[in-house]
């Protein structure tokens, strides 16, 4: 009888001995597909976030007309205003105006290269640098200086020259602001709408400063 019992207890152990063991595997399996699982979606991201990426790129890199012509226009505009400024180096006799010069030029050469870059990614054309050439643009753009007025400014030097000098390029930063404005209201390329909004806050900035400069001489 004891005998028998004992039997029974050891299949009865045997059996959920079995059982656990079936249990386990299936754990083991389930643990198993979910790794797999997480390997899927792991490869699956990078192409998720390549598609992203593509798609903010096309986004952004969406531009029309009036950005081309933006950046084409002010790409002259802001060569004009860097000759300007390299007058200054040689004829202005106020060390403000030298500094603002060069502040000038060091905002907007980078600019240049910019909007180049741009034009170049889109298949257009960049300008020719016009610097030092006779070329009449100053009905092109608005306030661009003539033929007439950078050879009064080249003749000029020491006070008269500063003041000749602040009142172009209060002008010429003027006519800077409506080319951004315009591009503001009518561009689609992202980028483009930025730094035009950074040309309208700095060239605000530099005329207010420009006229006070005006008004101490």
């Amino acid at each position: 009888m004891t005998a028998h019992r004992t039997i029974i207890r050891r299949t009865a152990l045997a059996a959920t001995t079995a059982v656990a063991a079936l249990v386990l595997t299936a754990c083991s399996d389930g643990a198993g597909g979910g790794h797999d699982m997480g390997s899927m979606e792991s490869n699956s991201s990078p192409t998720t976030a390549a598609t992203a990426t593509a798609s903010a790129q096309a986004k952004a890199g969406d531009h029309n007309d009036a950005d081309v012509s933006f950046s084409t226009e002010m790409i002259q505009h802001h060569r004009q205003a860097i000759e300007m400024a390299d007058l200054a180096d040689s004829r202005a006799s106020s060390q403000e105006v030298k500094d603002l010069a060069t502040k000038i030029k060091g905002a907007q050469d980078p600019e240049i290269r910019t909007m180049s870059g741009w034009l170049t990614s889109w298949g257009e054309a960049v300008p020719e640098d016009m610097s030092g050439m006779e070329h009449d643009t100053s009905s092109a753009m608005p306030g661009m200086m003539s033929d007439d007025d950078m050879a009064k400014l080249e003749k000029a030097s020491g006070a008269e020259f500063d003041t000749m000098f602040l009142e172009m390029m209060v002008q010429h930063h003027e006519g800077a602001i409506d080319m951004a404005k315009t591009e503001q209201a009518n561009g689609t390329y992202a980028p483009a709408k930025q730094l035009a909004d950074a040309v309208v806050t700095a060239q605000t900035a530099e005329i207010e400063q420009m006229k006070q400069m005006l008004e101490k001489s």
